[in-house]
């Protein structure tokens, strides 16, 4: 579910904005990385706790 909120907030947004993205689900690392390899979108950065992921994510 974050990655498909991610993709609906990246449409209404223009290119070089920034989204900030808090997931729990342990597997949104690897959907969201797979996810910008196949789009124009960048990771600027990741970090992770004990109880969440975090992503910054630029719209290409």
């Amino acid at each position: 579910m974050p990655l498909l909120k991610a993709k609906l907030a990246l449409n209404r947004m223009q290119p070089q904005e920034v989204l900030k993205v808090v997931a729990t689900d342990p597997g949104s690392e690897k959907d969201f990385y797979l996810f910008v390899k196949q789009s124009d979108h960048q990771i600027l950065d990741f970090q992770k706790d004990d109880s969440a992921y975090f992503y910054w994510i630029r719209k290409g």
